[in-house]
């Protein structure tokens, strides 16, 4: 038997929840560890709005813990996800989670997939901290996954902690002001801090996807210091950044408003939900997914001629950071982030970000 880790944030999530269990070592014992997450990702990735849910997938294997992601499942289009993948490349058994049956839903699913597996404590994970959102940051962009897993796993009454790894790796919340909220009587309750060779068994995943916060996150671990460009914004990397915060769940929900107003409306479909992340906070992820569409990391440049070349771009779209992600480089090039394996090919440069050269 394992715990369950939930990876909060979609996205890349798993890929950073995955190097935090195996850091806590979980799976050392027998299978590999559990990390329940969204299909919800960028819309390079998929264009319809919001998260999929069970119906949005082919392929699924139900199990008692809940619909596994395995490498044969599909998204059905127009829909897209990196998940089938990620089972492929992480040694982790991906569950998804369905939020489209509104939070009490969302808190059944969770309290099923915990009675299936050890009686030990839910680990919930999220890369960078935006789970302690205050709802009035300048540079926050999705605290609605986040909070929706706080409310499902408290309303589920059951017993979980709240693990923040990599601080301010996402830049959505600066990393001193995250970590003041794990202060003296914050309900902070533990630091862990992978080693390098943990970082080992994600690599692959990071190899191809467009995460940024979770290779920040292996980056930092992989003791990269210095100024990372992301495509949003610079990011520092201190030594803080390698670390996995803890905190408890209700000192958690009590951090973070649209948690509590969850907790408080009971929505029942991901849409209401949105509508009172957008009170609280002003941003409303899923009208902002069904906005005018952008141009989401297309392939707008051949593939460039050489090495050098590509460098000479990459440094002048970065500024004064030490380190850029694939997922800048590839952009800077004018790529699709389905060419971050080739990037990384040509620039010679296998770790989770890349520096920058003269």
């Amino acid at each position: 038997m394992t715990d369950l880790f939930i990876a909060a944030g979609g996205g890349g999530d798993p890929i950073g929840a995955a190097l935090t269990a195996i850091a806590m070592g979980d799976g050392a014992d027998g299978g590999p560890p559990v990390i329940a997450t969204y299909a919800w990702e960028r819309p390079e990735v998929d264009p319809t709005p919001g998260p999929l849910g069970v119906r949005d997938f082919t392929g699924l294997v139900p199990r008692p813990e809940g619909p596994v992601l395995t490498p044969a499942a599909r998204a059905v289009a127009p829909a897209g996800s990196t998940l089938p993948r990620l089972a492929a490349d992480l040694p982790v058994r991906l569950v998804l989670l369905d939020p489209h049956q509104g939070l009490a839903g969302l808190a059944e699913q969770i309290r099923r997939l915990a009675g299936a597996l050890a009686p030990g404590p839910v680990r919930i994970v999220d890369v960078g901290g935006d789970i302690l959102t205050h709802g009035d940051e300048g540079t926050l962009c999705s605290p609605l996954p986040d909070a929706l897993v706080l409310a499902a796993c408290t309303l589920a009454g059951i017993h979980a902690t709240v693990h923040v790894a990599g601080a301010g790796t996402d830049g959505e919340i600066p990393q001193e002001v995250l970590l003041d909220r794990f202060g003296a009587d914050s309900g902070a309750c533990g630091r862990l801090t992978p080693a390098a060779g943990h970082t080992a068994a994600v690599a692959r995943a990071l190899s191809w996807h467009p995460s940024e916060a979770s290779a920040l996150f292996a980056a930092a671990v992989r003791g990269v210091r210095g100024t990372v460009a992301t495509v949003g914004r610079a990011i520092p990397l201190t030594d803080a950044s390698a670390d996995v915060l803890g905190m408890r769940l209700a000192a958690a929900v009590e951090q973070n408003p649209v948690a509590r107003g969850l907790l408080e409306l009971r929505p029942t479909s991901v849409d209401e939900a949105a509508d009172l992340s957008a009170r609280l906070t002003g941003i409303h992820e899923i009208a902002r997914e069904r906005g005018p569409a952008v141009p989401s990391d297309p392939a707008t440049e051949p593939f460039p001629a050489d090495a050098h070349r590509a460098w000479e771009r990459i440094r002048a779209m970065a500024g004064p950071a030490s380190h850029v992600t694939s997922r800048f480089a590839v952009r800077a090039l004018g790529l699709s982030w389905r060419h971050v394996p080739d990037v990384r090919a040509l620039l010679g440069d296998e770790g989770p970000v890349h520096a920058l050269r003269s």
